[in-house]
């Protein structure tokens, strides 16, 4: 059984551990140790979480099972690039998935729960940017019907690298 909620202050040090856990299953394989340290190290600080959480702007959704947390989201009013169009846009910055229940539902039942989160809150427009060499996670945003529209430059501790830029209108999904 999956539940999925809103993650509120409590959760920061749940949503760090989480956060380096599946970001270090999803990447360390095709990136240097020290880059990837360098960016887990901030990206998941636990005091940068919690700021994130105190934020009107952003919301983190988090998957659990009765036994233990399996993935989470974060939506952030930010902002577009100009080649995302749309009205009423919000990021979908992060949606990762422990390495052992991906295939389970539990990406589908995040995105499906996010997708809800933001049309209840009057957004038409969810975007995001995946890399461009992560073709599992590129193949399930197309499922959705996200539709490339550019891309970004997204640094890795020393390492610069390019990121696809993805729409979906919600009006769509």
């Amino acid at each position: 059984m999956l539940t999925i909620r809103r993650a509120d202050d409590r959760d920061a040090r749940l949503l760090a551990d989480l956060g380096r856990r599946t970001f270090h299953e999803t990447f360390a394989a095709s990136n240097k140790a020290e880059d990837m340290a360098d960016y887990s190290n901030s990206a998941f600080a636990i005091d940068r979480i919690i700021d994130e959480l105190r934020q009107d702007s952003t919301v983190f959704l988090i998957a659990e099972t009765p036994a233990r947390p399996v993935g989470f989201a974060k939506l952030e009013t930010t902002p577009p690039p100009e080649c995302v169009s749309g009205p009423a846009p919000i990021r979908l910055h992060k949606l990762y998935v422990s390495a052992d229940a991906i295939g389970s539902g539990v990406g589908a039942a995040l995105m499906r729960f996010a997708i809800d989160w933001a049309r209840k809150s009057g957004h038409e427009t969810l975007w995001l940017g995946v890399w461009e060499h992560n073709l599992r996670a590129t193949a399930f945003y197309d499922r959705w019907g996200f539709r490339t529209v550019g891309t970004e430059t997204f640094r890795l501790g020393s390492d610069d690298q390019v990121d696809l830029l993805m729409v979906l209108r919600l009006s769509e999904a």
